[in-house]
Protein backbone atom coordinates (compact mmCIF):
# COMPACT_ATOMS: atom_id res chain seq x y z
CA UNK A 1 0.00 0.00 0.00
CA UNK A 2 1.11 3.41 -0.92
CA UNK A 3 0.86 6.00 1.43
CA UNK A 4 0.37 9.86 0.56
CA UNK A 5 0.89 12.06 2.94
CA UNK A 6 -0.70 15.57 2.22
CA UNK A 7 -2.47 16.76 -0.79
CA UNK A 8 0.61 18.20 -2.49
CA UNK A 9 1.96 15.03 -3.06
CA UNK A 10 -0.75 13.94 -5.53
CA UNK A 11 1.01 12.73 -8.73
CA UNK A 12 -0.41 11.97 -12.09
CA UNK A 13 0.00 8.27 -11.60
CA UNK A 14 -2.82 8.87 -8.70
CA UNK A 15 -5.49 9.93 -10.59
CA UNK A 16 -8.46 7.32 -11.48
CA UNK A 17 -9.32 5.45 -9.01
CA UNK A 18 -12.14 4.40 -7.00
CA UNK A 19 -12.16 5.84 -3.08
CA UNK A 20 -13.54 5.51 0.38
CA UNK A 21 -13.42 8.90 2.66
CA UNK A 22 -13.61 8.38 6.46
CA UNK A 23 -11.84 8.59 9.86
CA UNK A 24 -11.52 4.82 9.83
CA UNK A 25 -10.89 4.70 13.28
CA UNK A 26 -10.27 1.05 14.48
CA UNK A 27 -11.15 -0.45 11.00
CA UNK A 28 -13.79 -2.21 12.66
CA UNK A 29 -15.81 -4.50 10.75
CA UNK A 30 -18.47 -1.63 9.07
CA UNK A 31 -15.56 0.04 7.57
CA UNK A 32 -13.91 -3.26 6.95
CA UNK A 33 -17.58 -3.95 4.88
CA UNK A 34 -16.93 -0.43 3.33
CA UNK A 35 -12.99 -1.28 1.99
CA UNK A 36 -15.32 -4.50 0.54
CA UNK A 37 -16.99 -3.27 -1.24
CA UNK A 38 -14.61 -0.79 -2.45
CA UNK A 39 -12.34 -4.10 -3.62
CA UNK A 40 -15.22 -5.13 -5.80
CA UNK A 41 -15.90 -1.92 -7.54
CA UNK A 42 -12.54 -1.48 -8.21
CA UNK A 43 -12.22 -4.78 -9.82
CA UNK A 44 -14.96 -4.39 -11.64
CA UNK A 45 -13.14 -1.11 -12.88
CA UNK A 46 -9.70 -2.61 -12.88
CA UNK A 47 -9.05 0.65 -11.09
CA UNK A 48 -6.96 0.92 -8.04
CA UNK A 49 -8.41 1.59 -4.88
CA UNK A 50 -7.63 4.88 -2.54
CA UNK A 51 -8.71 5.52 0.83
CA UNK A 52 -8.88 8.96 2.26
CA UNK A 53 -8.50 9.81 5.37
CA UNK A 54 -7.34 12.62 7.93
CA UNK A 55 -4.82 13.59 10.31
CA UNK A 56 -5.66 14.68 13.14
CA UNK A 57 -9.21 13.47 13.05
CA UNK A 58 -11.80 15.96 12.69
CA UNK A 59 -13.34 15.82 15.84
CA UNK A 60 -9.47 16.07 17.61
CA UNK A 61 -9.07 18.86 15.56
CA UNK A 62 -12.23 21.07 16.34
CA UNK A 63 -12.15 19.69 20.08
CA UNK A 64 -8.60 21.11 20.45
CA UNK A 65 -7.63 17.65 21.41
CA UNK A 66 -10.30 17.37 24.37
CA UNK A 67 -12.38 15.14 22.04
CA UNK A 68 -12.92 10.81 23.18
CA UNK A 69 -9.81 9.04 22.50
CA UNK A 70 -9.34 7.59 19.08
CA UNK A 71 -9.22 3.69 18.82
CA UNK A 72 -6.12 3.51 16.60
CA UNK A 73 -3.00 5.89 16.11
CA UNK A 74 -1.95 6.77 12.56
CA UNK A 75 0.97 3.70 12.62
CA UNK A 76 -1.88 1.35 13.95
CA UNK A 77 -4.58 2.50 11.35
CA UNK A 78 -1.37 2.28 8.06
CA UNK A 79 -0.92 -1.26 9.25
CA UNK A 80 -4.64 -2.15 9.27
CA UNK A 81 -5.43 -1.02 5.96
CA UNK A 82 -2.59 -3.19 4.70
CA UNK A 83 -4.82 -5.86 5.57
CA UNK A 84 -7.51 -5.29 2.89
CA UNK A 85 -6.38 -4.87 -0.61
CA UNK A 86 -6.14 -1.07 -0.19
CA UNK A 87 -3.75 0.31 -2.88
CA UNK A 88 -3.33 3.63 -1.65
CA UNK A 89 -3.90 5.91 1.82
CA UNK A 90 -4.23 9.47 0.92
CA UNK A 91 -3.76 10.85 4.75
CA UNK A 92 -4.95 14.50 4.56
CA UNK A 93 -3.62 17.17 7.18
CA UNK A 94 -6.37 18.44 9.01
CA UNK A 95 -5.82 21.83 9.47
CA UNK A 96 -8.40 25.35 9.78
CA UNK A 97 -7.88 25.36 5.74
CA UNK A 98 -8.99 21.92 5.47
CA UNK A 99 -11.98 22.93 7.98
CA UNK A 100 -12.70 25.97 6.09
CA UNK A 101 -12.87 23.87 2.47
CA UNK A 102 -16.58 23.89 1.54
CA UNK A 103 -18.09 20.49 0.53
CA UNK A 104 -18.49 21.74 -3.19
CA UNK A 105 -14.83 23.03 -2.99
CA UNK A 106 -13.85 19.54 -1.42
CA UNK A 107 -15.01 17.57 -4.23
CA UNK A 108 -13.23 19.84 -6.55
CA UNK A 109 -10.01 19.83 -5.57
CA UNK A 110 -9.92 16.92 -3.94
CA UNK A 111 -11.96 14.56 -5.72
CA UNK A 112 -11.72 15.55 -8.98
CA UNK A 113 -8.68 17.93 -9.69
CA UNK A 114 -6.28 15.32 -7.41
CA UNK A 115 -7.97 12.01 -7.73
CA UNK A 116 -9.91 11.79 -11.04
CA UNK A 117 -12.13 9.31 -9.54
CA UNK A 118 -14.62 7.21 -11.47
CA UNK A 119 -16.18 5.43 -8.19
CA UNK A 120 -17.07 6.94 -4.18
CA UNK A 121 -17.66 4.51 -1.75
CA UNK A 122 -19.20 6.19 1.37
CA UNK A 123 -20.43 5.06 5.19
CA UNK A 124 -24.39 5.88 5.01
CA UNK A 125 -23.71 8.66 7.80
CA UNK A 126 -21.05 10.21 6.02
CA UNK A 127 -20.82 13.97 6.03
CA UNK A 128 -18.41 16.42 5.10
CA UNK A 129 -17.19 19.92 4.52
CA UNK A 130 -17.62 23.22 6.09
CA UNK A 131 -20.37 22.88 8.37
CA UNK A 132 -21.06 19.47 7.55
CA UNK A 133 -22.61 20.23 4.26
CA UNK A 134 -21.92 17.41 2.34
CA UNK A 135 -23.72 13.86 2.37
CA UNK A 136 -24.56 11.79 0.22
CA UNK A 137 -27.12 12.69 -2.03
CA UNK A 138 -24.82 15.99 -2.39
CA UNK A 139 -22.18 13.58 -3.48
CA UNK A 140 -24.90 12.17 -6.16
CA UNK A 141 -25.28 15.21 -7.28
CA UNK A 142 -21.43 16.24 -7.79
CA UNK A 143 -21.03 12.87 -9.16
CA UNK A 144 -23.80 13.31 -12.12
CA UNK A 145 -21.99 16.73 -12.99
CA UNK A 146 -18.61 15.52 -12.88
CA UNK A 147 -18.65 12.16 -14.12
CA UNK A 148 -18.17 9.88 -11.19
CA UNK A 149 -20.66 7.18 -9.35
CA UNK A 150 -21.34 7.33 -5.53
CA UNK A 151 -22.80 3.98 -3.64
CA UNK A 152 -23.09 4.23 0.09
CA UNK A 153 -22.47 1.15 2.66
CA UNK A 154 -25.49 0.85 5.01
CA UNK A 155 -25.17 0.37 8.69
CA UNK A 156 -23.58 -2.90 9.44
CA UNK A 157 -25.43 -4.18 12.57
CA UNK A 158 -24.71 -6.61 15.49
CA UNK A 159 -27.01 -7.43 17.67
CA UNK A 160 -29.81 -4.90 16.28
CA UNK A 161 -27.03 -2.06 16.99
CA UNK A 162 -24.92 -0.46 14.26
CA UNK A 163 -20.84 -0.96 14.89
CA UNK A 164 -19.36 1.94 16.00
CA UNK A 165 -16.06 3.23 17.37
CA UNK A 166 -18.08 5.34 19.44
CA UNK A 167 -19.43 2.06 20.54
CA UNK A 168 -16.03 -0.14 20.30
CA UNK A 169 -14.78 2.63 22.44
CA UNK A 170 -17.09 2.23 25.50
CA UNK A 171 -17.05 -1.16 25.95
CA UNK A 172 -12.78 -1.00 26.27
CA UNK A 173 -13.83 1.46 28.65
CA UNK A 174 -15.14 -0.97 30.56
CA UNK A 175 -12.77 -3.58 30.33
CA UNK A 176 -15.27 -5.52 28.20
CA UNK A 177 -12.72 -7.07 25.77
CA UNK A 178 -15.17 -9.56 24.16
CA UNK A 179 -17.55 -7.16 22.90
CA UNK A 180 -15.22 -4.92 21.34
CA UNK A 181 -13.21 -8.21 19.65
CA UNK A 182 -16.66 -9.00 18.41
CA UNK A 183 -17.14 -5.56 17.14
CA UNK A 184 -13.48 -4.94 15.77
CA UNK A 185 -13.38 -8.42 14.04
CA UNK A 186 -10.10 -9.18 15.78
CA UNK A 187 -8.76 -8.02 18.98
CA UNK A 188 -8.06 -5.05 20.11
CA UNK A 189 -4.55 -4.73 19.16
CA UNK A 190 -1.51 -1.67 20.72
CA UNK A 191 1.46 -1.38 18.72
CA UNK A 192 4.91 -0.03 19.72
CA UNK A 193 8.84 -0.02 20.04
CA UNK A 194 10.11 -1.62 23.00
CA UNK A 195 12.40 0.50 25.48
CA UNK A 196 14.35 0.55 28.22
CA UNK A 197 12.34 1.10 31.99
CA UNK A 198 13.97 1.44 35.39
CA UNK A 199 14.86 -2.40 35.32
CA UNK A 200 12.00 -2.86 38.29
CA UNK A 201 10.51 -5.54 36.63
CA UNK A 202 13.72 -7.67 36.88
CA UNK A 203 14.37 -6.70 39.86
CA UNK A 204 11.14 -8.62 41.60
CA UNK A 205 11.61 -11.55 39.06
CA UNK A 206 9.10 -10.30 36.00
CA UNK A 207 10.83 -8.80 33.70
CA UNK A 208 8.98 -6.88 31.17
CA UNK A 209 9.05 -5.27 27.50
CA UNK A 210 8.01 -1.79 28.13
CA UNK A 211 6.42 0.93 25.25
CA UNK A 212 5.07 4.35 26.11
CA UNK A 213 2.48 5.78 24.07
CA UNK A 214 3.65 9.88 24.97
CA UNK A 215 0.54 12.22 24.78
CA UNK A 216 -1.75 9.45 23.45
CA UNK A 217 -4.02 7.83 26.14
CA UNK A 218 -5.65 4.64 25.07
CA UNK A 219 -8.95 3.68 25.84
CA UNK A 220 -8.51 1.40 28.64
CA UNK A 221 -6.29 0.51 31.62
CA UNK A 222 -5.91 -2.26 33.82
CA UNK A 223 -4.16 -5.71 34.11
CA UNK A 224 -4.84 -7.64 30.99
CA UNK A 225 -3.72 -11.18 29.37
CA UNK A 226 -2.20 -10.68 25.94
CA UNK A 227 -0.56 -12.17 22.84
CA UNK A 228 2.19 -10.40 21.23
CA UNK A 229 3.46 -10.30 17.60
CA UNK A 230 6.83 -9.04 16.20
CA UNK A 231 8.92 -11.71 17.93
CA UNK A 232 10.84 -14.72 15.98
CA UNK A 233 7.74 -16.80 17.31
CA UNK A 234 4.48 -15.74 17.55
CA UNK A 235 1.84 -15.29 19.11
CA UNK A 236 3.41 -15.04 22.04
CA UNK A 237 1.80 -15.10 25.66
CA UNK A 238 2.01 -12.87 28.33
CA UNK A 239 0.37 -10.40 31.16
CA UNK A 240 0.62 -6.66 30.63
CA UNK A 241 -0.37 -3.85 32.71
CA UNK A 242 -1.09 -0.76 30.86
CA UNK A 243 -1.87 2.01 32.90
CA UNK A 244 0.20 5.28 34.75
CA UNK A 245 1.84 3.22 36.97
CA UNK A 246 0.42 4.21 40.47
CA UNK A 247 3.01 2.16 42.40
CA UNK A 248 5.95 3.11 40.82
CA UNK A 249 4.99 6.97 40.31
CA UNK A 250 1.97 8.57 41.84
CA UNK A 251 2.77 11.50 39.95
CA UNK A 252 2.66 10.23 36.61
CA UNK A 253 0.04 10.55 33.95
CA UNK A 254 1.61 9.26 30.95
CA UNK A 255 0.63 5.73 29.94
CA UNK A 256 3.06 2.65 29.92
CA UNK A 257 2.94 -0.74 28.38
CA UNK A 258 4.42 -3.34 30.44
CA UNK A 259 4.41 -6.76 29.13
CA UNK A 260 5.42 -9.87 31.15
CA UNK A 261 5.86 -12.47 28.44
CA UNK A 262 6.12 -16.33 29.76
CA UNK A 263 8.68 -18.38 29.54
CA UNK A 264 10.75 -15.95 27.77
CA UNK A 265 14.38 -14.16 28.13
CA UNK A 266 15.88 -12.67 24.98
CA UNK A 267 17.01 -9.48 24.86
CA UNK A 268 14.26 -7.69 22.27
CA UNK A 269 15.09 -3.71 22.87
CA UNK A 270 14.04 -1.67 20.05
CA UNK A 271 11.77 -4.34 18.69
CA UNK A 272 8.37 -2.85 17.45
CA UNK A 273 5.87 -5.33 19.00
CA UNK A 274 2.02 -5.64 18.43
CA UNK A 275 -0.28 -6.49 21.42
CA UNK A 276 -3.88 -7.94 21.48
CA UNK A 277 -5.51 -7.73 24.27
CA UNK A 278 -7.98 -10.82 25.03
CA UNK A 279 -9.18 -10.42 28.40
CA UNK A 280 -9.10 -7.81 30.91
CA UNK A 281 -8.22 -9.50 34.92
CA UNK A 282 -8.56 -6.10 37.05
CA UNK A 283 -8.25 -2.57 37.18
CA UNK A 284 -4.46 -0.86 37.70
CA UNK A 285 -4.05 -0.44 41.51
CA UNK A 286 -1.51 1.08 43.86
CA UNK A 287 0.22 -0.86 46.08
CA UNK A 288 2.07 0.45 49.20
CA UNK A 289 5.32 -1.49 48.70
CA UNK A 290 7.22 -3.61 46.17
CA UNK A 291 6.52 -6.88 48.19
CA UNK A 292 2.55 -6.25 47.57
CA UNK A 293 2.91 -5.48 44.06
CA UNK A 294 5.06 -8.16 43.76
CA UNK A 295 2.73 -11.25 45.09
CA UNK A 296 -0.60 -9.53 43.20
CA UNK A 297 1.49 -9.85 39.90
CA UNK A 298 2.12 -13.64 40.76
CA UNK A 299 -1.58 -14.00 41.06
CA UNK A 300 -2.37 -11.94 37.78
CA UNK A 301 0.61 -14.70 36.31
CA UNK A 302 -1.55 -17.51 37.14
CA UNK A 303 -4.87 -16.06 36.51
CA UNK A 304 -3.76 -15.30 32.95
CA UNK A 305 -2.41 -18.53 32.46
CA UNK A 306 -5.19 -20.19 33.51
CA UNK A 307 -7.41 -17.68 30.90
CA UNK A 308 -5.12 -19.22 28.52
CA UNK A 309 -5.35 -22.35 28.82
CA UNK A 310 -8.93 -22.58 29.33
CA UNK A 311 -8.94 -20.37 25.80
CA UNK A 312 -7.09 -23.10 24.18
CA UNK A 313 -8.72 -26.23 24.95
CA UNK A 314 -12.21 -24.71 23.71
Amino acid sequence: MELIRGEYNLRERHRGCVATIGNFDGIHLGHQAVLGQLAEKADDLKLPTTVISFEPLPREYFSHGHSATRLTRTREKVQALKRYSVDRLLLLHFNEELAALSAKAFVQRILVDGLDIRHLVIGDDFRFGKGREGDFHFLREMGAHYGFHVSNMVAFPIENHRVSSTRIRDALIRGDLATAEQLLGRPYRLSGRVIHGNKLGREIGFPTANMRFGNYNPPLSGIFVVEVFGLDEEPWPGVASLGVRPTIDKDNTEYFLEVFLFDFNEDIYGRHLQVDFLHKLRDEERYEGLDALTAQIKIDVENAKQFIEARNTC
